[in-house]
């Protein structure tokens, strides 16, 4: 696959000042990767948030089951000689004029990295609704620890990753939980049916109610009323928290001329180049071409937000960064079991299984295209996605019959 470079202006070897929009994993990582990279100039990383920029898978377990204060980053940005800037959202980027707009007035740089990240979906009609949450800041992690505490009866909107980690910290912490989700599966907007589908009994199994096939028609106190086949159907809820996905946080780059995707992405090029000059971006808020999956991809998860600054830093430097496409991975921790995934999987035209995901405690799913391994997910099976990521990077054929044998190693399972 192949899409044209933006046409980036320095290039910008010789920047004397970067600025980093966003203080999440992504805005951190380009700054580090940046002094890493050898680059002496400047670097400012402006933060919405007030708090010492800090890591946030925790916020969906030991922060908000309170067995840990915080995930701040243990880095010393003073003696890298990083400027912090927090509690400064960015308001606007003007690249023709090389800057970019705060709350605290206007920012000059040479070189902008856009790692705003992406802000959760809210439920439509709950804003500013009391005892409705959202899971995606330090902020709300805290504003939930007491709910949890109280051991209040709780409903999940969306039964999708960050729904699944909540309602498994939540019944650990002794809550009744319910889960709403519309689709007829968990994570149907990640995985296939056969691969989600056997996941729905762990719900059960940890004493959590599952309602698939069903919407929130209103939230009122006390109470969630359902709309579709359960139509005025009231359940308690003390309090609701939704997690039914996120989009870009770009809303700031309107009228910057800067080029988004229909899903408000930055449309970066394989250099994690945006379209302005001397304009990057990287993580949540960026999208790039993938020439192993032939698409374009979104990536909402830590690993790219850990992986891609290197290459923004490598290009900012003049280092001669790689085309940026990485095997995407992500994992997830729910009801007792570790959950991990790599690759792309829905060009696939093939699946194996490694085990039997309805009888196994730990089994993992292998999809093919045209012979190649595109992708893996495996339950408790750790070196599966280990082995698999490799081969997926490596373009690797596996032998069906092999590979569908979990006795035999997986990087040992190939033609």
């Amino acid at each position: 696959m192949s899409e044209q470079t933006h046409g980036g202006g320095t290039g910008v070897r010789d920047a004397r000042r970067v600025v980093v929009a966003g203080a999440g994993m992504a805005g951190v990582q380009t700054a580090v990767a940046l002094r890493e990279a050898g680059f002496a100039g400047a670097v400012t990383l402006i933060g919405a948030e007030p708090h010492q920029p800090y890591d946030r898978p925790p916020l969906s377990k030991a922060v908000l089951l309170g067995t840990a204060e915080g995930s701040a980053f243990d880095i010393d940005f003073d003696a890298l000689g990083i400027e912090l800037r927090l509690g400064c959202e960015v308001t606007g980027v003007r690249p023709e004029d090389h800057e970019v707009d705060t709350e605290a007035g206007p920012v000059a740089y040479e070189a902008l990295v856009l790692a705003t990240g992406a802000v959760p979906l809210a439920l439509p009609g709950t804003e500013g609704v009391p005892g409705v949450h959202l899971l995606r800041t330090l902020d709300d992690a805290e504003r939930l620890r007491p709910v949890l505490a109280r051991r209040h009866e709780i409903v999940v909107v969306g039964a999708g990753w960050i729904g699944a980690e909540f309602a498994t910290a939540a019944r650990a912490a002794g809550c009744a939980v319910t889960v709403v989700e519309a689709a007829d599966r968990p994570l149907a907007g990640s995985l296939p049916a056969e691969a989600a589908a056997p996941m729905a009994r762990w719900y059960a199994e940890a004493g959590v109610r599952l309602l698939t096939g069903e919407r929130v028609a209103a939230v009122e106190p006390g109470a969630v009323t359902l709309a579709g086949s359960g139509a005025g159907r009231r359940i308690a809820a003390d309090a609701v928290v939704v997690g039914i996905g996120a989009r870009p946080a770009t809303d700031a780059l309107a009228g910057s001329g800067i080029a988004l995707g229909p899903d408000g992405a930055v449309l970066a090029d394989a250099g994690l180049r945006a379209s302005a000059p001397d304009v990057y971006a990287v993580g949540d808020c960026a999208s790039y071409p993938s020439a192993r999956y032939g698409r374009r991809l979104l990536v909402h998860h830590w690993d790219n937000a850990l992986q891609g600054p290197r290459t923004v830093a490598a290009a900012i430097t003049g280092g001669g960064a790689e085309p940026y496409d990485p095997v995407p991975y992500f994992w997830s921790e729910q009801f007792g079991r570790f959950v991990q995934y790599a690759g792309h999987h829905p060009a696939a035209d093939t699946l194996l299984w490694r085990g039997d995901p309805w009888a196994d405690t730990a089994w993992t799913a292998l999809w093919l295209r045209e012979g190649v391994l595109v992708a893996v997910l495996a339950v408790d099976r750790p070196r599966d996605v280990a082995q698999g990521r490799r081969l997926i990077a490596a373009g690797a054929r596996p032998d069906p019959v092999r590979a569908a044998d979990p006795a035999v190693p997986l990087k040992s399972a190939t033609l």
